[in-house]
């Protein structure tokens, strides 16, 4: 099982005992997954391919409403042969009642419906409503990337507006959210680590936020120690570029006018570099007769250095 389907089986196992709760998650389920037919009466379908959203939708709509959804299965012939599930609530009343309160539809000044495509404001009035539509809305057309992968949650829908509302209530909460144009279709998207383990934890995935936290703790290891590493073999080849340069220096003093004609100090760690072509500079300084600092080493290799280009020169 996915990291995205853990959560969603998470999701749809809380209990609100709530009716308005209930109301604001399932609200979200129908305008996003939702189809309203017209003709001889009012009829609600809602279409999910998720057996669990699907009887989540059904026990909803029978704790607030009382009301029973008619489910029929179908299988695809394309995408893998994946199933169907089509909840119906013929009955024009009850498919009148729930779609009017929870704010899918609206009756206009001239006495008729009309379809919303924005966020009810009475399903959002409180922060634990606010936590059920947006559970609701996850559940509907969410997803989120493994933390092993990438930090990436996303809300995929077909209306901009219904999308930048949706953005707007993130936002709420600070987690900056954003919208962007893909395939036809407007994506709420969270890219941060910390924003999605706290959109989750909004939301009530809290099994799920221990591992996401698990997960993002040891990558956020692997990478400090792989930068760890970086940095050592980085400043390794440093130290044998260096080595490598140093060494070519003394061989050249050594063939144009010998060692024994440096200065006692060039000339102890000239011997010294030939001897340990691998030291650092640190490690020269402690082997001098007179240890110095590292710096004082350097000093040292740079009037080498200077020797030997005056003597190519030459």
């Amino acid at each position: 099982m996915s990291f995205s389907s853990s959560v969603k089986q998470e999701l749809i196992s809380i209990k609100e005992n709530n009716k308005e709760l209930e109301k604001a998650e399932l609200s979200a389920l129908l305008h996003l997954n939702g189809f309203i037919r017209l003709g001889g009466g009012i009829k609600l379908e809602i279409s999910t391919e998720n057996p669990a959203i699907a009887r989540r939708i059904i026990s909803l709509i029978k704790e607030v409403y009382g009301t029973k959804a008619e489910l029929t299965i179908s299988r695809k012939k394309r995408l893998y042969l994946n199933h169907s599930y089509t909840l119906k609530v013929d009955e024009t009343k009850d498919a009148e009642t729930i779609l009017l309160d929870t704010g899918c539809i609206s009756i206009n000044e001239r006495g008729t419906f009309e379809f919303t495509n924005s966020i009810p404001d009475e399903m959002t009035k409180t922060k634990k409503k606010k936590a059920a539509f947006l559970r609701g809305a996850f559940l509907a057309v969410g997803s989120v990337a493994s933390p092993e992968k990438a930090y990436h949650l996303e809300l995929v829908l077909k209306d901009e507006q219904f999308a930048n509302d949706l953005k707007n209530l993130v936002n709420i909460f600070n987690m900056n959210a954003k919208v962007v144009l893909r395939k036809g279709s407007f994506v709420v998207y969270l890219k941060e680590g910390e924003n999605i383990k706290d959109f989750l934890t909004l939301i009530g995935a809290q099994t799920a936020i221990l591992e996401f936290e698990n997960i993002r703790i040891l990558k956020e290891m692997r990478n400090n120690v792989n930068r760890i590493v970086n940095c050592e073999t980085a400043n390794l080849d440093k130290t044998i570029s260096a080595a490598r340069r140093q060494t070519e220096s003394i061989r050249i003093i050594e063939q144009h006018m010998g060692l024994e004609k440096l200065p006692i100090s060039l000339r102890e760690l000239a011997y010294l570099r030939l001897e340990n072509e691998e030291a650092s500079l640190s490690e020269l300084a402690e082997m001098l007769e007179k240890p110095t600092s590292r710096s004082g080493v350097n000093h040292r290799f740079r009037k080498l250095d200077s020797i030997a280009r005056r003597l190519t020169k030459d």
